[in-house]
């Protein structure tokens, strides 16, 4: 004989597209710990995580959604790059004041571009829709991403629904439909203007075999895209529009992503009347290798997202 299921549970098919954040466990030092919710789901793919880690202070804090790199192939929403420690990051994060949204994306041979913009703005959304839960103030919210995660912090901070292709590019995964702007962007060596890199080698050791990463981003050979390498260049949405404050750090001896695209990206800041700031980090290369201590780099980002959430 087939029993009924308990009254209390919801057994409504399709499930939702997103899942409900579990109770917090408490970490060293109270900082409470949301890890591994489910922040939007499509069939075929596996489901996009975050954890938010929120500090033991008066809420609700402001948060901070840090954006991994690796190329749009790889990475994980747990580890910044090995240059700089995960400890020193989330506790410089922590230690503010802040909350810290750490998220995971499509990769680009899972979906091309723009699921991985689709991912961020449903992390930004999911994070605003369950702010009280998580103590988090959705009024201030800010992105920090290094290399092809601040590509996306970049474009997260300035493709709207009103910007040209927006609305295209905000998507519709997790909670589907909400604000996803972001107050202050911090954008660690991202790519802003894709089609200037076509023609610049990636420096792959011999005898290692790596996909193309412009040519996964846009699904197949990017030099017969110039189209969509343009709607996921950060360069075409610096229009003047509501524009959040930047900070741009890079390396300027990056052999991977030049100097020269932070450049162009805070000229065109500039010039559309934003405002934004450019670090160098003279002799760095791409993730700060051969900078001795990038304690002062993580510093002043969190000073930045420190200063621009403030109120």
């Amino acid at each position: 004989m087939t029993q009924s299921p308990p009254a209390e549970l919801d057994l409504a098919w399709p499930p939702p597209p997103y899942g409900q954040p579990v109770p917090p466990t408490v970490a060293e030092g109270g900082v409470r710990r949301f890890d591994g919710a489910t922040y939007a789901t499509t069939p075929g793919y596996r489901p996009r995580l975050l954890d938010v880690h929120v500090p033991p202070v008066d809420g609700p804090v402001p948060a901070v959604v840090w954006i991994h790199g690796g190329g749009w192939l790889d990475g994980d929403r747990r580890y910044p790059p090995p240059t700089v420690p995960a400890a020193l990051l989330h506790g410089a994060v922590l230690g503010a004041g802040l909350a810290l949204v750490s998220i995971d994306y499509r990769h680009s041979l899972e979906a091309p571009f723009p699921a991985q913009l689709h991912d961020v703005k449903a992390a930004i959304r999911y994070v605003r829709h369950f702010a009280d839960v998580f103590g988090i103030d959705p009024e201030r919210i800010g992105v920090w991403g290094e290399s092809a995660g601040g590509h996306l912090a970049a474009l997260a901070g300035l493709v709207r629904s009103g910007s040209p292709d927006g609305a295209a590019l905000e998507g519709t995964e997790g909670v589907g439909a909400g604000d996803t702007a972001v107050k202050a962007v911090v954008d660690w060596y991202g790519v802003s203007e894709i089609v200037a890199l076509l023609s610049h080698p990636m420096p792959v050791p011999p005898g290692v075999e790596f996909p193309d990463p412009y040519a996964a981003l846009l699904g197949g050979n990017a030099e017969e895209r110039p189209e969509l390498a343009r709607a996921a260049s950060p360069v075409t949405y610096a229009d003047g529009t509501a524009l959040p404050p930047f900070l741009l750090v890079h390396g300027t001896s990056d052999g991977l992503v030049p100097y020269s695209q932070s450049v162009l990206l805070a000229q065109a800041l500039e010039d559309a009347g934003g405002d934004v700031t450019l670090q160098p980090v003279e002799g760095a290369d791409h993730i700060f290798l051969g900078v001795p201590d990038v304690t002062p780099i993580v510093s002043a980002g969190v000073a930045f997202l420190t200063r621009h959430l403030s109120t």
